[in-house]
C-alpha cells in the first residue's frame, strides 16, 4: 500500500508518497492550487504508478483550501481523509527540531494515515456545502450587526446618554424610527408632543395605547430637556448614526435572505433535529452544515469533541477538578449553535430542563450546567441524525446522569 500525504497551502499545495514501512518513495511535487496544479498532482501519481486501488490519501483540513483538492481526488476515486491540523501536530512534537517545512509535511501526512488507519472522509454533499458557507456568512452578518449597534449606543452615551432609559430595546421599531427622525435631544425638542406620540403609535402599530403613546413621548421630552450629553459637534454625531442605522437595515434584510435560504436547505434533508426544545430552524441549519455527514464520527464523544464542547484538563499538584474548562476545539460554528440551543433547551426541555435543574441543586454554575447540557444535547443531535428519528425525551433517564 501507498500513502499519499498532502500539505496545503493558500496557492500551492505539497505532495509526498512513502511506502509500507514508512520511507519515502522519490522525491515531493509541488503543485499550484489550479486546473494545470491538478494535471501536475495527476502525472506525477502516474509517473509513480499509484491508483485508486493501491493509495490512501491525506491532507490536512486547512481553512476552505483543502476543498478543491479533496474533490479532484474524490472524482478519481481515491480513498482520502481530510483531518484536523491538530492530529500532524501531534505526530511533529516527536520530532526532535521541530522543523515545520513543506515537504516535511507532506511526508508527515502520509505517516498520519499510515500509522491511524483514519476512515475515508465522506464527501460533502453539495447542499450541504451550501448551507455550510451560507451559515457561516450569516454568523458573520450577525457579528457584524452587533458591533454597528455598540457603536451607536457608544454614540448615544455622548450625545444623548438618557435615551436607552426610555425604551427596552434600542434597536426595537419604535426606537429604530425615531433615532432616524430625531437622533439628538434638540431634534426631539423641536416636535410637538402630540406629533411624536402619534409616531409612536403609528410605528408600534397599536402596541403602544394612544396613553402609553402620550406618556412616552412627554418621557422622551423630559429626557431630552434634560440630557447631560455633549452639544457640540452633534452634526457629525448625528450622520454617523443615521449611516450605520442604515447599515443594521441593509445587513437585517441581507439577513432575511440567508436564513431563508439556509431554511429551504435544511429542510431538504428532512432531519428530526427541531422535534427538540431549542433547536430553531436556523440552529438546525447551522448543525447540518457544520457537520455534514453524520457517518464522519462513529460515536456521540466524537461529535462532542468536534464541537470542542469537551472537556480541557490540566493536571498539577494542587488539580481542582473545578479548574476544568471546554477544550473550545474544532467547529466554533457548531459549538455556538448547540450552546445557544442548550440555554433554551436547559429551561423549556422537560428532560433537559430537570438535567440542568439537577445540576443547578448540586450547586454547578450556571456557565457549567448549560455546557453539560450542551454535551448531552449533543449526544442527543448524533442519535437522531444517526437513526433518523424524531426526538423523545427520556425523563427518567436523567435521573442516572
Amino acid at each position: 500500500m501507498i500513502y499519499l500525504g498532502i500539505d496545503i497551502g493558500k496557492r500551492h499545495h505539497e505532495a509526498g508518497l512513502i511506502n509500507e514501512k514508512g520511507d519515502p518513495i522519490g522525491k515531493t511535487v509541488r503543485f499550484a492550487n489550479s486546473k494545470s496544479g491538478s494535471e501536475k498532482l495527476l502525472k506525477f501519481l502516474n509517473q509513480q504508478k499509484v491508483t485508486p486501488e493501491n493509495c490512501n490519501c491525506g491532507l490536512e483540513a486547512t481553512g476552505h483550501y483543502w476543498l478543491s483538492v479533496f474533490s479532484f481526488l474524490h472524482k478519481l476515486g481515491f480513498k482520502i481523509t481530510a483531518f484536523n491540523p491538530m492530529q500532524s501536530d501531534a505526530l511533529r512534537q516527536f520530532y526532535i527540531r521541530k522543523t515545520k517545512t513543506d515537504v516535511k509535511d507532506a511526508y508527515l501526512i502520509a505517516q498520519v494515515i499510515r500509522i491511524d488507519s483514519p476512515e475515508e472522509t465522506p464527501f460533502v454533499e453539495e447542499e450541504l456545502l451550501q448551507l455550510r458557507h451560507l451559515e457561516r456568512l450569516r454568523y458573520a452578518l450577525v457579528d457584524q450587526s452587533s458591533d454597528i449597534k455598540r457603536k451607536i449606543i457608544a454614540l448615544l452615551d455622548q450625545v444623548f446618554p438618557e435615551y436607552e432609559q426610555n425604551f427596552s430595546d434600542v434597536f426595537g421599531m419604535s426606537s429604530t424610527e425615531i433615532l432616524l427622525q430625531y437622533p439628538l435631544p434638540e431634534d426631539l425638542l423641536e416636535i410637538d408632543t402630540d406629533q411624536l406620540a402619534k409616531l409612536l403609535y403609528r410605528v408600534s402599530k397599536g402596541r403602544y395605547g394612544e396613553t402609553r403613546a402620550r406618556n412616552k413621548a412627554e418621557k422622551l421630552k423630559d429626557s431630552a430637556q434634560n440630557t447631560f450629553g455633549i452639544s457640540i459637534g452633534t452634526d457629525v454625531f448625528k450622520m454617523q448614526i443615521h449611516l450605520l442605522l442604515e447599515q443594521i437595515d441593509l445587513l437585517e434584510k441581507q439577513l432575511n435572505q440567508i436564513e431563508e435560504a439556509m431554511i429551504e436547505l435544511s429542510n431538504r434533508q428532512e432531519h428530526y433535529l427541531t422535534t427538540i426544545s431549542g433547536v430553531s430552524d436556523i440552529t438546525a441549519a447551522v448543525v447540518l452544515g457544520e457537520i455534514g455527514s453524520i457517518s464522519r464520527f462513529d460515536r456521540p464523544g466524537q461529535l462532542v469533541a468536534f464541537a470542542g464542547l469537551d472537556a480541557s484538563v490540566h493536571q498539577s499538584g494542587d488539580f481542582n477538578s473545578s479548574n476544568t474548562r471546554l477544550s473550545k476545539r474544532g467547529s466554533p460554528y457548531l459549538r455556538r449553535a448547540l450552546w445557544q440551543a442548550a440555554f433554551v433547551a436547559s429551561f423549556h426541555d422537560p428532560a433537559l430542563s430537570l438535567y440542568y435543574q439537577k445540576l443547578r441543586n448540586r450547586g454547578k454554575a450556571h456557565g457549567t450546567a448549560v455546557g453539560a447540557v450542551a454535551r448531552k444535547l449533543t449526544h442527543i443531535i448524533f442519535a437522531i441524525l444517526r437513526d433518523g428519528q424524531p426526538y423523545k425525551p427520556r425523563i427518567q433517564e436523567t435521573d442516572n446522569n
